[in-house]
């Protein structure tokens, strides 16, 4: 009878998820929708990331229908806790997907939202020793660990948000976890089983190529959901395994977001900041297409999906051995990747990191700099020269800018030796093409230094792509404001070209030219 019950509500979740995603697209496409100013999401045309909307709408049915229709099995202690409370996560990342609120107070709302459910009945409180029958009380520990925990889960969901189809697919995979535990627990099968249906759902429209992504709004509200209903299945047996299970199908995402935070830790970026070089971009930049790359993360966390279900099936027994073989599958998986030839010289790489940081602080302090000077800025020419100056102050010695209009390139002829340059398309090409260049071996600051063979110093190169990178995201935040509606973003001035050049140049004088004294600062 639960089984009949579990298909139905799947069902129920799959046809709402998939006839409001109908709905959300028409919509977009009747009132042109536009795309976000995120450097870090670079489609090429403007996906709706209002996907959680839809995951709403079909978490909302099925729980009025089991409300209504199976009362035996709606009856869990503190349900509307966790059901308002999700409601809640969602409307919170919803409102940043239309209106960015910031990190700050995304993670004020967070907090604020697990402490209310903490403090209205939901949390740990107790700890049951492993391997034995022994059952602790944390007694103040309890609100710092649930916090902890609802947080934790609702913003890693969040990050891994990154590509197409994988958060999706991983979330996918913990409902059908959920389902599981629930039968056993008794909590929430119904609705895990509804999520899993919408999920599934949602996935024929974001699998890549993705037509509409679960924006801040979506992932909050998984996450949430995720933390949450694993949480009151823990209440009702031991803590370990209720816990443990679900994070045996995080365990990709987690590793990726430890390294990440260490990372830009260690070379002083925002802890929060995203940036390209997580696992999947990682597999995308080897050339991976994006549903190979979807799939075989899909198919690493199903290997972790099963020791879950054996996790919690031995009631936490099994979780030494399967937290062994799952550390022998990361390395297998990082090994054929060549990810591990960086991970066995963390030496090397933790000293690199750290020699990064005076450079990428003011590197901070100068892209906060021209966001505020953008706005003082009558055209985006007047940008472009303030643009120059800090990239010359950041050791680059070419910087090239190509919009619909033509283009815009300064260069120090200066150069004697290799050169490094880093090409990115900014809004999927919409606002334009941005390309920095600096010598190969030379360490990046604002003095001139002298050339050295390419490939001496192995640290420029990656100190040269951080900086490229934020100079990059401060260009697409900036220049958004001289961006039209549905078009390209230009310079919108006549350009004289050079005929004496190689290449097409735009000749304005006092800034635009092939040495270092006609720009604007020198």
């Amino acid at each position: 009878m639960l089984g009949f019950r579990v298909v139905i509500c799947g069902l129920i979740g799959f046809t709402v998820a998939i006839t409001m995603v109908f709905a959300i697209l028409r919509v977009c496409a009747r009132i042109r929708f536009q795309r976000r100013a995120d450097f870090h999401h670079q489609e090429k045309e403007a996906v709706p990331r209002f996907g959680g909307l839809a995951l709403a709408a079909a978490f909302i049915v099925a729980e009025a229908g089991i409300a209504i229709f199976f009362r035996d099995t709606h009856e869990v202690p503190h349900r509307a806790v966790v059901i308002l409370g999700s409601l809640a996560m969602f409307g919170l990342g919803f409102w940043d997907d239309l209106r960015p609120l910031g990190a700050k107070r995304k993670l004020a709302g967070q907090l604020l939202i697990a402490s209310v459910v903490y403090w209205c009945g939901v949390g740990i409180s107790q700890f049951k020793i492993p391997f034995s029958e022994t059952v602790v009380a944390v007694n103040g520990l309890g609100f710092a660990l649930t916090v902890m925990w609802l947080v934790g889960i609702t913003n890693l969901m969040n990050l891994i948000d990154g590509a197409d189809g994988l958060a999706a697919g991983i979330a996918f995979m913990l409902m059908v976890l959920l389902v599981y535990m629930g039968m056993a627990s008794h909590s929430f099968v119904l609705l895990s089983a509804a999520m899993a249906g919408a999920l599934l759902g949602f996935l024929c429209f974001n699998f890549p190529p993705a037509r509409i992504y679960l924006g801040d709004g979506g992932a909050y509200f998984l996450g949430f959901q995720i933390a949450a209903f694993s949480l009151t299945g823990s209440q009702k047996g031991s803590v370990l395994s209720a816990l443990i299970a679900p994070l045996f199908v995080l365990a990709l995402p987690i590793l990726d977001t430890a390294l990440a935070i260490l990372r830009r830790g260690l070379r002083g970026l925002p802890v929060f900041r995203p940036d390209r070089r997580h696992i999947h971009h990682r597999l995308l930049q080897s050339g991976m297409s994006h549903r190979r790359m979807a799939l075989s993360l899909y198919g690493v966390t199903l290997i972790f999906l099963i020791m879950g279900f054996a996790a919690f099936w031995s009631r936490g027994h099994l979780v030494p051995i399967l937290a062994g073989v799952g550390a022998l599958v990361v390395l297998l998986c990082a090994g054929r990747l060549k990810f591990s030839r960086e991970w066995l010289t963390v030496h090397r790489m933790v000293g690199e990191s750290l020699a990064m940081r005076r450079e990428v602080r003011y590197a901070l302090c100068l892209s906060e700099w021209l966001r505020f000077e953008s706005h003082r800025c009558r055209s985006l020419e007047d940008f472009f020269t303030d643009f120059l100056f800090a990239a010359r102050r950041l050791g680059f010695t070419e910087v090239r800018v190509t919009l619909a209009d033509g283009e815009r390139v300064w260069s120090r002829e200066d150069v004697c030796c290799g050169h490094w340059s880093c090409t990115q398309e900014i809004l999927g090409g919409a606002g334009g093409r941005l390309t920095l260049g600096a010598p190969a071996g030379g360490k990046s600051n604002h003095m001139a230094r002298d050339c050295v063979e390419a490939g001496e110093d192995s640290e420029a190169p990656k100190l040269h792509g951080v900086l490229a990178e934020l100079l990059a995201e401060t260009w697409t935040k900036s220049a958004q404001r001289w961006l039209p509606a549905q078009g390209m973003l230009r310079f919108q001035e006549p350009v004289a070209l050079d005929p004496s050049s190689q290449s097409v140049r735009a000749t304005r004088p006092g800034w635009v030219a092939r040495s270092e004294g006609a720009a604007r600062g020198a």
